[in-house]
C-alpha cells in the first residue's frame, strides 16, 4: 500500500505546478480562489464519508488534535499563498524546486528541537540537493520579479515543513479522513479571511477557470496531500518530505510537455541523484530505528 501511496502522491503534487501555471495564465482565476476552492472543496469530500461511517469522530476531538490540525491548516495557508503567487513570477521548475525542499527545513527544525541527524540522513540530504541543483542549475531569477517569486517559493518550503511536521503530530491520534477534514477547512477560512482583506474575488469565473479549478483539486489536493497526509502516520515526516522531492522532475516534464517550458538538461540526472538520497535516508533511518541508544526519528517523538 506504501508504495501505491507515494506513486498516487507524487504525481498527484506534480500536476499542481504545472495546472497552476496553466489556470493562472490562460483564465481570470486568482491565486487565491484556487487556494481556497481546492481546500474547500477537498474539505467537504474527505469529510463526508467520516460523518456518514463515523460521526462520533469529530466529536471526539480533543484540544490537542485542534491544536495540531489547525496549526497545520494555518501553514498549508501560507504555504499556497506563497506557492501560487511564486508560480506567477517564476518559472514552475525553480518555484516547485525551492519549495520541495522542505525537507532541508524539516532537518533543521529537528535539529532546533534538539534531534541528533544520523550520518545516512546528511548524505541522503546532500545527494537529493544535489539532484535538485543539476535539475534547476540554481536557475534562480535575474530579474526583481523574478527573485521575488523565488524568495516566495522559499517561504513556501518553509511553512511545507512545518505543515508535514504539524501533520505528523496530528496523525498520531487522528484518521486521514478527520485531519485532513479539519486542515483543509482551516486552510480554506483563513485564505477566504486573505481574499477578503486584499480584494480578490473567489467567484464568477469562466468555464475553462472552474475546470482548472477542480483538475487542480481532484490531481493535487485530493490525490497528492491526501496521500502524503495519509503516510505521515506510518513514516517519519522528513522520509514523506523525502519523496516529495520527486515532484521536481516530475513537475518539470508536465511543465515541458503541456506548457511549452524548456525541460532542464539534467532531470534524468537529478532524478537519480533525489532517489539515490531518499534510499539512503530510508535505510539510515531503518537502521536508526534498530539501534536501542540512538535518536528519535526525525520530525517523530
Amino acid at each position: 500500500m506504501i508504495p501505491l501511496l507515494v506513486v498516487l502522491g507524487v504525481l498527484g503534487v506534480s500536476a499542481s505546478g504545472p495546472l497552476i501555471a496553466g489556470t493562472l495564465a490562460g483564465t481570470s482565476v486568482t491565486a487565491l480562489a484556487i487556494a481556497f476552492w481546492r481546500n474547500a472543496i477537498a474539505s467537504v469530500v474527505m469529510a463526508a464519508p467520516v460523518a456518514v461511517r463515523s460521526p462520533g469522530q469529530f466529536r471526539r476531538l480533543t484540544r490537542r488534535d485542534l491544536l495540531w490540525s489547525s496549526l497545520a491548516g494555518a501553514a498549508l495557508a501560507f504555504h499556497f499563498v506563497c506557492f501560487i503567487l511564486s508560480l506567477t513570477l517564476t518559472s514552475v521548475a525553480a518555484s516547485t524546486a525551492l519549495v520541495c525542499l522542505q525537507s532541508g527545513w524539516i532537518a533543521v527544525f529537528s535539529v532546533l528541537r534538539g534531534r541528533r541527524l544520523p550520518a545516512a540522513v546528511l548524505a541522503g540530504l546532500g545527494l537529493a540537493f544535489l539532484g535538485v541543483v543539476a535539475i534547476t542549475g540554481l536557475d534562480l531569477g535575474s530579474s526583481h520579479e523574478a527573485v521575488l517569486g523565488d524568495l516566495l517559493a522559499l517561504a513556501g518550503g518553509i511553512l511545507a515543513g512545518l505543515y508535514t511536521m504539524a501533520g505528523g503530530k496530528a496523525r498520531q491520534t487522528m484518521g486521514t479522513g478527520t485531519y485532513t477534514a479539519l486542515c483543509y477547512g482551516v486552510c480554506a477560512a483563513l485564505v477566504a479571511v486573505m481574499a477578503l482583506a486584499t480584494g480578490q474575488r473567489l467567484t464568477g469565473f469562466e468555464p475553462a477557470g472552474w475546470a482548472g479549478i477542480l483538475a487542480i483539486t481532484a490531481a493535487a489536493q485530493l490525490v497528492g496531500h491526501t496521500a502524503f497526509n495519509h503516510l505521515v502516520a506510518t513514516l517519519s515526516p522528513l522520509v514523506v518530505s523525502m519523496f516529495i522531492l520527486l515532484e521536481i522532475p516530475g513537475a518539470a516534464l508536465l511543465a515541458a510537455m503541456f506548457l511549452g517550458e524548456v525541460l532542464p538538461g539534467g532531470t534524468y540526472a537529478g532524478l537519480g541523484l533525489i532517489l539515490a538520497g531518499l534510499a539512503v535516508v530510508v535505510l539510515g533511518q531503518r537502521r536508526n530505528r534498530r539501534e536501542p541508544r540512538t535518536a528519535p526519528e526525525l520530525g517523530a517523538d
